[in-house]
């Protein structure tokens, strides 16, 4: 928490009551609340190893706000393409040769924007060009392996759960 408050001193943002801290290492994302703890959720990020670069497929690392929250009130499972739910579960969609699913993007998404200018923001390393969500998966099983192309994934009843907490212009902090 100590390394988000001086981040936001230095860019001179004040912080809010919610804060949600990602660790890529552990692969994990705690959710705080007025400094304390309120749950913690495991999860998966990139394949690739950690990177701000646009095209590099990594999880981008530093401060970050909610900028926008999509699927409410949508199932779980339900699949989104360019952010539209397509009206169909994951369970619809076809299977790959390894027999399992393409990485879908289900049930909510919360689109990080950037807020350290050069590392996250602007230029190619804005976190919210890349498309870089917190999303629910349909490889629920898998959460805590590396999965994704860049997104936080968590499961479809914890994104659920994260959604209703979380509002636009809450402080994500992505570090190892």
């Amino acid at each position: 928490m100590e390394l988000i408050n001086k981040t936001c001193a230095r860019l001179g943002i004040k912080p809010g009551e919610r804060r949600l801290v990602v660790r890529i290492g552990p692969a994990t994302l705690q959710f705080f609340r007025k400094g304390g703890l309120v749950k913690s959720y495991g999860i998966s990020t990139s394949k690739r190893p950690p990177s701000n670069l646009k095209d590099s497929l990594g999880t981008p690392r530093g401060l970050h706000e909610i900028a926008e929250r999509i699927g409410a009130g949508q199932p779980p499972g339900m699949v989104f393409k360019a952010r539209v739910p397509t009206g169909r579960h994951f369970s619809e969609f076809p299977t790959s040769d390894d027999g399992l699913n393409d990485n879908l993007i289900t049930t909510r998404i919360l689109w990080l924007r950037g807020l350290e200018p050069g590392v996250n923001r602007g230029g190619n390393v804005d976190t919210y060009e890349r498309y870089v969500y917190l999303h629910g998966t349909n490889h629920g099983e898998r959460i805590g392996q590396p999965l994704s192309s860049g997104c936080v994934l968590l499961r479809d009843l914890d994104i659920i759960e994260l959604y209703e907490e979380v509002r636009v212009g809450d402080l994500v902090w992505i570090g190892d």
